[in-house]
């Protein structure tokens, strides 16, 4: 993830939250991987979420920046698969957020953090 397509990706992210009822609170971004913090309503399951939100960012990062295909094992933005937890009981807010924080190098989290997610 380069910087630029790093840049894209927080922008697609605030656009989804204006569309859908998907919020997102911290995005972690590291050279090969994406972690989210999202807050949404209850009528989404988290299987509609995820499928909502790796569909249109995987559209709009291969519609803005085509180079990325190159480099991407098979062509595929995104694995097949994808974890899921909870705030609950054993994972609060605060410890999801952390670890989303720690993703990546500590330069782009600081500008993905102050950029405009900052509005929510």
């Amino acid at each position: 993830m380069t910087e630029e397509v790093t840049n894209t990706l927080v922008s697609i992210c605030l656009e989804i939250s204006f569309r859908y009822e998907i919020h997102f609170l911290e995005v972690g971004c590291d050279e090969d991987h994406v972690h989210f913090l999202i807050q949404s309503v209850p009528m989404l399951s988290p299987k509609k979420i995820v499928n909502t939100v790796k569909s249109l960012l995987t559209r709009e990062i291969f519609r803005l920046h085509p180079e990325v295909k190159h480099f991407l094992w098979g062509g595929k933005f995104w694995a097949s698969g994808y974890y899921i937890n909870t705030v609950g009981q054993y994972a609060n807010e605060e410890v999801i957020k952390k670890y989303v924080q720690g993703q990546g190098r500590k330069d782009e989290y600081e500008k993905i953090h102050t950029s405009q997610l900052k509005l929510f």
